[in-house]
C-alpha cells in the first residue's frame, strides 16, 4: 500500500467522472435495463466500469477486482472494489447526487477509499492511517454533540426488499429524536458526506461491498465511529452500515437497535 495505489484511484476515478458527465448531458438517449425492480444499468454505468477496470488491472496486474457490472476477478490479495455510477437512478432522473467510488482492500483490510462527485467537482479521498481529505484538504464529521440538533442520513430499500418495515420503524423511531433525516439516493456519496462534517451519521442495512467500501474508509479516517448491526460485526462483511459523530454514536445507534433512546 503505498501513495501510488491512492493517486492512480483518484486520477482514475476522475476520469470515469468526466466520462460520466458526457452521458449525464445525454441521458435521455442513454439505453437502460432493469436489473430488478427499481434498480437499473445504463450505458454510462458499463462505461465508466470498462474504464476503471482497465485502468487498474494494467497499474496493478497482480491484484483482485470486484465491481457492480463486471462482477469477481479472485488474483491476489489486494481486491479493487468499484461503484462505476453510485446513485444510477438519479443519473438517470437528471437529480444530482451520485459519484464514482473507488476502494482498495488489502487482505480484508481498506487501505483506499475514493470518492469522486464529477457535478460539484468533489474528491473525498483517505489512505489507512493518513487521513481524509476533500480537494486535498483535511476533513473531519462534524462536532455536533446534541441528538436534537443533529441530521442524518439513510438508504430506503425499494421494490420487494424484505427489509422494507425494518426501515421505516427505523424512521419512526428516529425522527423523534433529531432535527432531520434525508435520503438521497447514493450511499457512497451520502458516506463521504458523513466523513465531511455535512451529515452528521448514517445508517443502512443489506448494502453491497461496492456501495460502501470506499466510504467506510472515509468515515474512519475521518473519525467517525462505524458499527454493524450488532457490535461484533464489519459493515464490510454484513453489508449493514451505522456511523456517527463520536459524541453522538451511541445514542443513535441504541435507538436504531433497540427502537427506544434508552438502554
Amino acid at each position: 500500500m503505498s501513495d501510488h495505489d491512492l493517486s492512480v484511484a483518484i486520477n482514475l476515478a476522475q476520469e470515469a467522472g468526466a466520462l460520466l458527465l458526457e452521458y449525464w448531458h445525454d441521458r435521455a438517449a442513454l439505453s437502460v435495463s432493469t436489473k430488478r425492480a427499481g434498480d437499473f444499468v445504463s450505458r454510462a454505468d458499463h462505461a465508466a466500469e470498462h474504464h476503471l477496470r482497465t485502468g487498474l488491472l494494467n497499474a496493478f496486474p497482480e491484484d483482485s477486482w470486484l465491481g457492480e457490472e463486471t462482477g469477481a476477478r479472485a488474483a491476489g490479495a489486494r481486491r479493487w472494489v468499484v461503484d462505476p455510477l453510485d446513485g444510477t437512478t438519479n443519473f438517470l432522473r437528471g437529480l444530482g447526487h451520485w459519484a464514482v467510488s473507488v476502494a482498495l482492500e488489502d487482505n480484508g483490510v481498506l487501505t483506499v477509499g475514493v470518492v469522486h462527485d464529477p457535478l460539484r467537482r468533489e474528491t473525498f479521498s483517505a489512505r489507512i492511517g493518513q487521513g481524509a481529505y476533500l480537494n486535498g484538504v483535511p476533513m473531519a464529521v462534524s462536532h455536533t454533540s446534541l441528538m436534537s440538533n443533529a441530521l442524518f442520513g439513510t438508504g430506503v430499500p425499494f421494490g420487494g426488499m424484505a427489509h422494507i418495515p425494518d426501515h421505516a420503524a427505523d424512521i419512526a423511531n428516529l425522527m423523534p429524536h433529531c432535527a432531520g433525516m434525508r435520503r438521497m439516493g447514493a450511499a457512497a456519496l451520502d458516506l463521504a458526506y458523513v466523513a465531511a462534517g455535512r451529515l452528521d451519521g448514517f445508517w443502512e442495512r443489506r448494502l453491497q461491498p461496492w456501495d460502501i467500501a470506499a466510504g467506510l474508509l472515509l468515515l474512519r479516517e475521518a473519525g467517525a465511529q462505524v458499527e454493524g448491526w450488532n457490535v461484533a460485526e464489519r459493515p464490510e462483511d454484513s453489508g449493514t452500515v451505522i456511523a456517527a459523530t463520536p459524541r453522538l454514536f451511541p445514542a443513535f445507534a441504541t435507538i436504531l437497535r433497540t427502537g427506544s433512546p434508552e438502554t
